[in-house]
């Protein structure tokens, strides 16, 4: 993974081989960013993605291998209890166009990735409500 910094905003390659939510960790802890959006492009081909079921307040996890372009991976970092935290959701699609996502726990580049991260000066804490089984954005 090699990124730059321009002012606010980051602009990051991350590599074949790499998984994109460890890479988006490693970013956020060296550049200490407490509050970003997150937005990308690229191929991948073996991925993890997730849907909460409400009623049951759970995840359940689906995984994919295979040739698999990203449509759309948006998300942000921020904290919860002061350290680091993100949350990101992914859609990717095959080569039948038939795309497939949700809230992203794993994602192996298999060519390359291109992500901005948009950094936002500023601090939002996460906490756990137990009505909702989430961790929620505390404004």
């Amino acid at each position: 993974m090699k990124y730059k910094k321009f002012e606010n905003t980051i602009i990051a390659r991350i590599d074949k081989g790499e998984d994109i939510v460890e890479q988006v960790k490693n970013i956020a802890l060296k550049e200490n960013i407490k509050l970003a959006s997150i937005q990308a492009l690229g191929a991948i081909n073996d991925f993890t993605v997730g849907v909460f079921k409400t009623k049951e307040k759970k995840y359940y996890a689906n995984e994919f291998k295979g040739d698999y372009e990203i449509v759309s991976l948006t998300g942000t970092i921020n904290t919860m209890n002061g350290e680091y935290y993100s949350h990101m959701h992914l859609s990717a699609g095959n080569d039948q166009g038939e795309v497939f996502g949700g809230h992203l726990n794993k994602a192996i580049v298999s060519a390359t990735c291109e992500m901005v991260i948009q950094v936002i000066n500023g601090q939002v804490d996460r906490y756990f409500d137990e009505e909702i089984g989430l961790n929620l954005l505390k404004l």
